[in-house]
């Protein structure tokens, strides 16, 4: 068996053929039944699976795949799992875990991840933050050519910097208002930048795409191009299926 089984994810028993699909290292992905549970593998070619991008895309592209293919109900496994045996699964998974994984793969059936990063242009957003509030402008003016006192500078800089994650708060909660009653669940994940304010994944209802894109056109105008939006409509759905959470 070489290096062992690669896994990518579990589906719901039964699934009626096996997948034309590749998966990392060009391998064919077969499809293996424990129980109630249908696992995506493939035989590893490799002892350690570096987290390239490449590689982390070709883990994605066969989740994504079949779910395209109509298999709606898909628990995405993490990264780089490699096993040496179908017992290793049953006695470390599928045994002890069996009702978490049956509920995960009931709460994620007929519904889909999509994601959204908010960016934005601090310099800007400070600039325009000055033409909207004189007299803070008139403060931070008095920072120039001033011998000004520690605790004057201080208390200037934490009014700028208030005042700007209002703003910030402000758009985040826009975002909240208008996407969360869409969705079933949603998590908030850390910024991955500086431009970055806002990081969040929806699980929405497999048809309900269409209203969460247009609600996020319509929210793109609202603020006038001032932020830069990337939303991917359709993703593996691992932010709502992590097996640590079990």
């Amino acid at each position: 068996m070489g290096y062992g089984l690669y896994l990518y994810g579990i589906l719901p028993a039964p699934v009626p053929r096996e997948p034309r699909l590749q998966g990392l290292d060009q391998q064919p992905v077969h499809v293996h039944t424990i129980e109630d549970f249908v696992f995506l593998y493939s035989e590893a070619q490799q002892e350690r699976y570096l987290a390239s991008r490449r590689n982390l895309l070709d883990h994605e592209r066969v989740l994504e795949q079949m779910m395209h293919a109509g298999y709606r109900t898909l628990l995405p496994l993490q990264f780089g799992l490699i096993i040496e045996d179908w017992e290793t699964v049953a006695t470390q998974l599928t045994i002890p875990h069996h009702d978490p994984l049956n509920h995960l793969l009931q709460k994620l059936a007929g519904h889909r991840e999509v994601g959204v990063k908010i960016f934005w242009d601090p310099a800007a957003e400070l600039q325009m933050l000055m033409e909207e509030n004189q007299s803070l402008k008139a403060e931070r003016d008095q920072l120039e050519g001033k011998n000004l006192s520690m605790d004057q500078v201080v208390r200037i800089g934490q009014s700028i910097e208030q005042a700007i994650q209002n703003r910030q708060d402000n758009i985040i909660q826009a975002f909240r208002t208008q996407l969360n009653p869409v969705a079933i669940e949603v998590v908030e994940n850390a910024p991955l930048t500086e431009t970055m304010i806002y990081n969040a994944a929806y699980l929405i209802p497999w048809d309900a795409e269409a209203e969460v894109s247009d609600r996020i056109d319509a929210l793109d105008q609202q603020f006038g191009g001032r932020l830069r939006i990337r939303y991917n409509n359709f993703t593996a759905p691992f932010n709502f299926a992590r097996l640590d959470q079990l």
